[in-house]
């Protein structure tokens, strides 16, 4: 027992010795500012949302369904189009990133934005929520918040040193991630694991701001939950179970609006 002990003691210290503390990105207007803990590198979640968002794009065309409403797919290319660059507001290194943006016809309603800029906007999601242009640049500005804010790779840094930590295992960062596996993960956090509550108040502040700076109207991120929480209360798509709709966020969208008003209105006038 008492060698078990020492081996998670020492696990613990070298996991702690070889977490990163990083500053993903500038406050913003918005003021987001926390500090998170990585123990997995950038680079090497970037690798894996790369493996995991092709395969995602493989099984979609096998079935005919990527970029196959050519209707869907332009408006969310215009969209994308005016958000991707007001992200180097939050991160200049954003600019580099290699952005790709796609649609998935299907009834699910999903959208996501995999580490690196990967986006994908399921049709179903524009269908049943009969989301106009502004709706769906705050769907998309949230989810590219997801990916400015790095929370794929802070949500497997936790899952990692929590697995790290109770097996005992002292090995340093890196160990044992092979890009197949990071792939898996970040399909897991994608798709099946919820994003805290603190993420997601982070991204739905970002993606106001950035829809704001892109001249959409912030007044729509709040009509999208509004329309997110009448569908998701019968729904088993797997945007509700990873990006829960209630009142306490629509509330602190409401009190978040005056704050990017100003930066609409200079768009909207531009």
């Amino acid at each position: 027992m008492r060698i078990l002990q020492k081996l998670i003691i020492a696990g613990v210290a070298l996991l702690a010795a070889a977490c990163q503390t990083v500053q993903t990105t500038q406050p913003g207007a918005i003021g987001v500012q926390r500090k998170q803990q990585m123990l997995v590198s950038e680079a090497e979640v970037e690798k894996g949302a790369q493996v995991a968002y092709q395969q995602e794009l493989d099984k979609a065309r096998q079935k005919g369904a990527l970029n196959a409403d050519k209707g869907a797919y332009n408006r969310v290319q215009a969209i994308s189009k005016r958000l991707i660059p007001q992200t180097t507001v939050f991160r200049p290194d954003a600019a580099n990133w290699k952005w790709e943006v796609n649609v998935e016809t299907t009834n699910d309603v999903n959208a996501y934005c995999m580490p690196g800029g990967k986006i994908m906007v399921y049709t179903g999601l524009i269908n049943q929520l009969h989301a106009t242009d502004a709706e769906l640049a705050a769907v998309i500005g949230h989810e590219i918040a997801h990916a400015l804010r790095e929370h794929s790779r802070e949500r497997i840094s936790r899952t990692r040193a929590q697995e790290l930590a109770l097996a005992g295992l002292a090995i340093a960062t890196g160990a044992g991630n092979t890009t197949m596996a990071l792939a898996d993960q970040v399909a897991a956090v994608t798709f099946t694991l919820p994003h805290s509550r603190e993420q997601e108040a982070e991204a739905d502040r970002i993606g106001l701001e950035l829809m704001a700076r892109a001249g959409y109207d912030p007044d729509a991120s709040i009509t999208l939950w509004q329309k997110m929480g009448k569908l998701g209360g019968g729904s088993k798509s797997e945007f509700f179970s990873t990006h829960p709709s209630s009142d306490s966020r629509i509330r602190d969208l409401q009190a978040t609006v005056p704050k990017v008003e100003q930066l609409y209105q200079n768009a909207k006038n531009q």
